[in-house]
């Protein structure tokens, strides 16, 4: 792999603002998908893994999920964002991080940009909205 990813849920409209808020604020090498239009297998990842967490694929194959993988991304970037890493990674903030980070995505539908559709596991919102988000009767 010669890039780094950084995998979402592309679904989840509050997910989706976080990604636009990096691809226009934090400058990174790393690729910024939604993990529906990822080659999942490529990076070795599962559709239950990125339905649970944000994650990193690094170029040189290392991973990582959840406030770990935010750390990995800040750390791909300019300066003042690699010390925001660097501080995700600080062991009691770390440990605060990861209660948040769960509370955040069991929550995310209430939060500003979420829809009800962020709530739904993948098979669920397939079923209602189909693969491409539409209703699955229109």
């Amino acid at each position: 792999m010669e890039t780094s990813t950084f995998v979402y849920d592309g679904d989840c409209a509050f997910c989706s603002r976080c990604a636009e808020f990096i691809e226009r604020r934090i400058p990174t090498g790393a690729r910024v998908l939604p993990w529906q239009f990822a080659d999942l297998d490529a990076l070795g990842l599962t559709e239950a893994e990125c339905e649970e967490a944000v994650q990193w694929v690094g170029a040189d194959g290392s991973r990582a999920a959840g406030p770990d993988a935010i750390a990995r991304l800040l750390d791909d970037s300019a300066p003042v964002w690699r010390a925001a890493g660097l501080g995700l990674r600080f062991p009691p903030v770390r440990a605060a991080a990861w209660p948040a980070y769960r509370w955040v995505a069991r929550n995310r539908h209430r939060l500003p940009g979420g829809t009800a559709a962020c709530s739904l596991p993948q098979e669920a919102r397939e079923r209602l909205y189909g693969p491409t988000g539409r209703p699955a009767d229109s």
